[in-house]
Parts: structure tokens; C-alpha cells; sequence
């Protein structure tokens, strides 16, 4: 099962399985009940709210960050945007779409050996002269009316015996490619669901560290002037305001990140996406200890996209064979032969005669059955067609080979990236943990005295080290916040590099376990 951390402690489905298992089902009960509503419908919402994180866990307790006037929350939670971007997705829908074209000519290039019917009626009328089949010309009226039915086939074998066989193999690529589709979708929502998590941990990063900058303004406008010179006092003010605009930006990044998330699942884009998990939640799908060679390994044998080009490949080696047994095999034309000219109706009522007169009406039945062979511009224009197809197959192996040097490329980058967020998770933890005890320290520090020899009296902490504190702990909390959402953005990259889609549940194993064949 996947572990979820939370900062170094790990959560797993092992321990404590019972209320894992039923804050898990509260909250995927919480997402399909507002799921199931129309996002326009939906009146605003109180914030989820997370509960406080034990301590040891996190560096810091999260509190959720306040909403501003005119915020529509739609909370929602992973598992659910997975699912509906299964279900509402563009690129889904057009690789579904694609898949019943395929099938629909696969469906028509099987029955190429059968008739076209044709059923109607001919009317035909001749005056003036007109040659017999002794030579002689002479002069005549006459009419004829038939009405019927009549078969029409043209056809070479080679089409209806290899055309099946390419379609079934073009059907194979697109349900591959929709397998591919799907799996990118995956991805894509799950970045951008960990960009609107960062975002939200940022804006409540930015909030506490708006407080702590006011606090510092507080106190430093409260030592005597013979303490902190007015310009400490004005710098306190400066990073106060540089935090108020940092706030402003970190809720912009917010409602972006959201409107581009709600764009992916289709929901209404005034809405502002709410996760209702917690920030600094790690989602662990792979481990980043697997060797990348047995990683590299599963991916050439599980992504979709390379089970899809080499169904290409076998199609267009069906199409080659069928090019050069073309010349050898011959082509079926069946016709009827009944009007004039032939080609539609075979058999039916027929009458006729001079001038208007339409008489001695009675059964016909005329047919014309040819096998030709077929050597197209003296069967240079056969050999161009075969060195076509050659070329087609060359490109195909080549996409192919062109595809597994990026499934290769993709799973050496993910997997290098999940290294580095891993790493770089631990060391922002241990930097905001160190923040935060700094600007608290600081700031209760501010105002405190010490007395030299004589009547010299210092402060123990001086504004602009309380102000340099605040600075860096808006920077601790970028850096904690934005490794957490890069090691699960790259968590997500591997998984599906592997060629595997996140499923809504979320119940993937962490590990180096053989990912699931392509469909």
C-alpha cells in the first residue's frame, strides 16, 4: 500500500489500520457527496479543516489559510479528481473517439469480400441509327424498362486478406493509445492537484509569517528611541509590507493553480479547488531506492505507448506483404449485366420495344463474373507501391526505437527527481522546524535587555534580526512546502513512466513491484 508522510514520520495502511481506515472513508464520503452535485449549485463552502498535526511529525502545525470575500471552496480531495478526470477529460473522449474509427474500419475491411447490392429500376431509349453485331448500320426507335436487383463486387484478394489483419492491429494501437491517454491525464491532473496543495501551503505559510511581521512592528514601535534607532523601526515596517504583497501573490498562485485544475476536470472555473488533504502530505508510489535499470526494465515491457507502435509496426508489415503478393493474386469483379451499360442491375422483370412501346415483359438474369490480374503501369507502379510500404515499415521501427529511448529518458528523469525531492524534503523540514523556533525566539527576545558596566543597556535581540528571522522563515516555507509538491509531482512522473495510471483509490504499492500490462 502507499505510505503517506508526514514530514520524517511515515504513515502506513499497517499501522493503526482501523482509524486510517475510517478518516480515509470519511473524507472519500465527504468528496463523492459534493462530487455528485453541479459545481454551479454548490453554495460556498466552510474550509475543510485539517487537524492539528501531532507533534514530531510536522515542523509546524498547519492551519488552513483564511478565504477571502467572494471565494466559492469546492473541496475535493485526490482520489476524486483522479476519477473525474477519467471520466470528463477532452484527451479521453478523443482517444475513445478514435478507438470506434478504428473499430469501424476494421469492421468494413472484413467484409470487403461481400457485394455491394444494388436495387432500382432502367429505363434505356435509342433513336436513330445503330450497328448490328453482323456490321450493318440502320435506323431504329426502341425503349426497354427493367426493374430489379444486381450485385456488384470488385475486389483484389490480397486487400481482403491482409486489410483485416492491418485494422485488427490499428484497433490494438488505439486502444494502446488510449491506455497512454489516460495515463497522461493521470499525471497531469496529479500535478496540478500537488500545484494547488502548494499553493495553499504557501498562503498559509505567507499568513503566519504576515503575523510575525506585524507582531515585530508591534514591539519595535514600543522600545525607547534610545534603544532602536527610528530606521530598525521603519525596516519593520518595509518587510511588513513586503509580507502583505507576498500574501496577495500567494493567494493569486492559489486561485491560478485552482482555475487550471478546474479546467482539467471540467468544473465550473469560478470555483476555488480546496484540498482536503493537508499540505504537507507525501504520496510515496515508487521507492526511490529501486535500482533505475530493473525500473527501466518494467517500463519497456508496460507503456502503452510502445504496445501501440509496435501494432503499428505489425500493420504496416501486413500492408507490405499484401503489396507484394498483389501482382500474384488476382482481383475478384462481379457485375450485373443486365442494362446497358452494365455494371448495376442483374436480375429482374424486363421488357421492351420499338418506338414507346413496352411489351413482352418476362425474367432476366445477366451476370458477369472476371478474375484479372492485375499489373499496375506494367508493374512498375506495383514495385513503387511495395518500396512505399517498405518505407512506411522502416518509419514505424523507427518510431518505435525513437519511443523507447524516451520511455528510457523519462523514467532516468523521474527517477532523478524523486531522488532529489526526497532529499531536499528532509533538509526543508529540519530549515522550517529551525525557522520557526527562530522567529519565535526572536521575537519574544525583541524588547529584552541586558546591562553592560556602567549605565550602557543593550538589547538582547534587535529589530532587524527579528526582521531577517520573518524573511527567512517566508523562505523555509517555500522551500518546505514547494519540495513536498515536487517529490509528489515526481512520485506521480515515475509511476507513470512505468506505465502505470493512478488509480482513484489510490491503493498502489510502493516498492519496485511489476507495474500493470498495457490493455
Amino acid at each position: 500500500m502507499p505510505t503517506h508522510s508526514r514530514g520524517h514520520g511515515t504513515l502506513t495502511f499497517s499501522e493503526n489500520r482501523k482509524s486510517v481506515a475510517l478518516v480515509i472513508g470519511c473524507l472519500l464520503a465527504l468528496a463523492s457527496a459534493l462530487v455528485l452535485l453541479p459545481a454551479a449549485a454548490q453554495e460556498p463552502r466552510v474550509p475543510a479543516q485539517s487537524p492539528e498535526a501531532p507533534r514530531g511529525v510536522v515542523p509546524v502545525a498547519f492551519t488552513p489559510p483564511a478565504l477571502a470575500g467572494g471565494d466559492r471552496p469546492y473541496p475535493i480531495n485526490l482520489p476524486t479528481a483522479l476519477q473525474l478526470a477519467q471520466a470528463n477529460n477532452l484527451d479521453v473522449a478523443l482517444a475513445s473517439e478514435r478507438i470506434r474509427v478504428a473499430v469501424a474500419q476494421f469492421d468494413r475491411a472484413k467484409v470487403l469480400w461481400l457485394p455491394t447490392l444494388y436495387l432500382g429500376g432502367d429505363y434505356f431509349r435509342h433513336d436513330g441509327q445503330i450497328q448490328d453485331v453482323g456490321g450493318q448500320i440502320f435506323g431504329t426507335s426502341k425503349s426497354s424498362l427493367m426493374g430489379g436487383v444486381g450485385p456488384s463486387m470488385v475486389f483484389a484478394v490480397t486487400d481482403a486478406i491482409f486489410e483485416p489483419l492491418a485494422a485488427r492491429q490499428v484497433v490494438n494501437a488505439r486502444h494502446a493509445a488510449l491506455q497512454a491517454a489516460s495515463n497522461d491525464t493521470a499525471l497531469t491532473v496529479a500535478e496540478s492537484y500537488f500545484g494547488v496543495q502548494q499553493a495553499r501551503g504557501e498562503l498559509a505559510g505567507a499568513e503566519d509569517a504576515l503575523r510575525r511581521a506585524e507582531e515585530v512592528v508591534r514591539r519595535a514601535d514600543k522600545l525607547a528611541p534610545d534603544l532602536v534607532p527610528k530606521l530598525e523601526a521603519a525596516r519593520a515596517r518595509t518587510e511588513l509590507a513586503r509580507r502583505r504583497q507576498w500574501l496577495q501573490v500567494a493567494r493569486e498562485r492559489w486561485r491560478v493553480s485552482s482555475a487550471e485544475l478546474a479546467r482539467l476536470l471540467r468544473l465550473d472555473a469560478t470555483v476555488l479547488v480546496e484540498p482536503i488533504e493537508p499540505p504537507f502530505l507525501q504520496v510515496s508510489l515508487v521507492s526511490p531506492g529501486c535500482p533505475v535499470d530493473d525500473l527501466i526494465a518494467q517500463a519497456l515491457t508496460a507503456r502503452p505507448e510502445l504496445a501501440a507502435q509496435q501494432a503499428l509496426v505489425q500493420a504496416t508489415l501486413k500492408r507490405l506483404r499484401e503489396e507484394k503478393l498483389r501482382p500474384l493474386v488476382p482481383s475478384v469483379l462481379l457485375r450485373g449485366a443486365a442494362t446497358n451499360p452494365a455494371g448495376t442491375l442483374s436480375s429482374g422483370a424486363f421488357g421492351g420495344g420499338r418506338n414507346d412501346r413496352i411489351a413482352d415483359g418476362s425474367f432476366r438474369n445477366s451476370l458477369d463474373l472476371q478474375l484479372i490480374w492485375e499489373f499496375q503501369n506494367l508493374g512498375l507502379g506495383n514495385r513503387a507501391r511495395i518500396n512505399e510500404r517498405r518505407a512506411e515499415l522502416e518509419i514505424s521501427t523507427l518510431e518505435l526505437f525513437r519511443t523507447q529511448d524516451r520511455v528510457a529518458a523519462e523514467v532516468v528523469q523521474a527517477h532523478a527527481q524523486v531522488q532529489s525531492a526526497a532529499a531536499r524534503v528532509g533538509e526543508a523540514e529540519s530549515g522550517l522546524r529551525d525557522a520557526v523556533e527562530s522567529a519565535a525566539q526572536n521575537i519574544e527576545g525583541l524588547g529584552q535587555t541586558k546591562r553592560l558596566a556602567g549605565n550602557i543597556v543593550l538589547l538582547v535581540i534587535r529589530p532587524q534580526e527579528a526582521v531577517a528571522a520573518v524573511q527567512a522563515l517566508s523562505q523555509a516555507y517555500g522551500d518546505y512546502y514547494g519540495s513536498i509538491a515536487d517529490y509528489n509531482r515526481a512520485q506521480y512522473r515515475l509511476f507513470r513512466a512505468l506505465g502505470n495510471r493512478p488509480e482513484p483509490a489510490g491503493d498502489q504499492p510502493e516498492g519496485c513491484a511489476e507495474p500493470a500490462k498495457p490493455e
